[in-house]
């Protein structure tokens, strides 16, 4: 590994406050030994990764996921993200992304695991790696479809071919397994501070694990369900721990560390490009939902105080009182205004959406652990407001007819998701949209009124990026923004 190579990992991990300019320095001090080994180790590249993904995860991916799982819209007063809400991106919107979750990310998760085989004493380095690797995958797979897999992370391949995606599926899931073999919750070796997610507490990644096996189980649900509820069932058991916590990155307020969100914000002036969408705060008013002052803020005119406003989804031109228009807060990272929103976390995933992940399996029959449906979906509203110190979820459950149990099988499964879509309101936008495209819940999602990809289409999928379509021998050609990926069968 060259020196500029470690550089390039240094700067990534200035991302996040756990990570000094001191560990940067010992590695590119030009009075260095020239005879030492100028090769990183995996305590600095574990961190470069998490904060790679986190940063792909908690920007492009947040936004693009928030706006087309309409918790956001765009702002009439600005213009950056029209395009989005039109559909209509290009390839060359999305090189930044690729670059993030392969250059940035899967090829230190490939040095990892090169550094770390066949040393024991290093075991559960290489259990996060690998956790890394299929949540890194999932991420492009769910995002693109086909994308390249077993020879993606050698740099001299230049034309790396493409895996069909049931086939980056079925490596994930090898992934996660060799994963779960190897965690060891008594280990002697564990990252500490350079495990930006858990601190190198190993059980906490084994809940993840099993969570993480859970949700890409799901994502097979319409499309393969004899092979998901076959890899569910190895997740039976009351000895199963899933997650009960929020697998998080925090952020600070120093420059260089904030929310990665925020300091794009920041880049751009503060303009607020990002608005309430009038979809998720009507059914949260409609709800008396106590979250929604958490997720955006009260309008500012006069007449609509203590009144949370949002815009019809693509709605930007021609609106008469867009000051009226509520802001999301700093909570999820999203306001441009509030320095605050520099501190908001990027989910991995979270304790609700775990909750919510187990009680559909449990619906579905194809998970046991001895716990209820109903008591995992109260578990998962009640982890949604504990997530954010939101008070009143006791009158919520009692009174709000989005938190109630209803009877039968497809009726649950849609109260799982709708609740499961509040939890992740502007803080886990792609998988938001992810689930929607699975599922079809929420099912009173409304097309863009600036759509230009015609009636009744709705985003389905990112477009390749333009490196891949004019650099890669083997690219197998553009993708339309609405053609359906392998899984999402609705």
């Amino acid at each position: 590994m060259t020196t500029q190579y470690i550089k390039k990992s240094c700067l990534v991990l200035l991302a996040v406050s756990v990570i000094g300019l001191a560990g940067c320095k010992k590695y590119l001090d030009t009075n260095n030994n020239p005879n030492l080994s100028t090769t990183a180790s995996p305590d600095l590249l574990l961190p470069a990764v998490q904060a790679a993904i986190g940063h792909v995860l908690g920007n492009p991916l947040q936004i693009y996921g928030s706006f087309w799982a309409q918790y956001w819209t765009q702002n009439p007063t600005s213009s950056q993200y029209r395009s989005i809400e039109q559909y209509a991106s290009t390839t060359t919107d999305f090189d930044r992304v690729w670059r993030m979750m392969y250059p940035d990310a899967l090829q230190d998760i490939q040095e990892i695991l090169n550094m770390t085989q066949g040393k024991q004493s290093l075991n559960q380095y290489t259990a996060i790696a690998l956790l890394m690797k299929a949540y890194d995958m999932q991420l492009a797979t769910d995002a693109f479809g086909d994308i390249p897999l077993t020879q993606a992370a050698t740099p001299n391949i230049t034309n790396p071919t493409y895996t069909p995606q049931q086939q980056v599926y079925d490596s994930i899931f090898a992934y996660v397994d060799r994963a779960i073999s190897l965690i060891d919750v008594n280990a002697e070796v564990t990252p500490s501070g350079d495990d930006l997610i858990f601190q190198g507490n190993m059980e906490q990644w084994l809940r993840f694990a099993n969570t993480f096996k859970l949700r890409a189980y799901l994502r097979l649900s319409e499309v393969a369900p004899q092979k998901a509820a076959a890899g569910i069932a190895t997740l039976s058991g009351a000895n199963t721990m899933f997650l009960e916590t929020d697998a998080q990155i925090n952020y600070s307020t120093i420059g260089g560390n904030q929310n990665p969100l925020f300091s794009e914000m920041l880049g751009l002036g503060r303009t607020q490009n990002m608005v309430a969408s009038e979809t998720v705060t009507k059914f949260m008013t409609q709800n008396h939902d106590p979250r929604e002052p958490v997720f955006f803020n009260y309008s500012t005119t006069a007449y609509t105080v203590d009144t949370i406003i949002g815009l019809k989804q693509g709605a930007y031109r021609g609106n008469a009182q867009n000051d009226t228009i509520s802001l999301p807060t700093a909570a999820v990272g999203a306001n441009g205004l509030n320095d605050k929103s520099a501190n908001a976390p990027v989910k991995f995933m979270s304790a609700a959406e775990s909750y919510f992940l187990q009680a559909e399996a449990v619906v579905r029959g194809w998970l046991n652990t001895g716990v209820p449906a109903q008591t995992l979906f109260t578990k998962g509203i009640q982890a949604s407001f504990a997530s954010y110190n939101v008070p009143g979820v006791s009158t919520y459950l009692a009174s709000a007819p989005a938190a109630q149990w209803p009877g039968g099988t497809t009726a649950q499964i849609r109260a799982i998701i709708i609740q499961k879509w509040l939890a992740m309101t502007g803080n886990q936008g792609f998988e938001a949209w992810t689930e929607w495209r699975r599922t079809n819940y929420p099912d009173f999602f409304t097309t863009s009124a600036a759509s230009s990809i015609g009636a009744g289409r709705m985003p389905e999928r990112l477009i390749y990026p333009n490196s891949e379509v004019t650099r890669n021998a083997n690219f197998p050609g553009i993708a339309l923004i609405y053609t359906k990926v392998w899984w999402d069968a609705n």
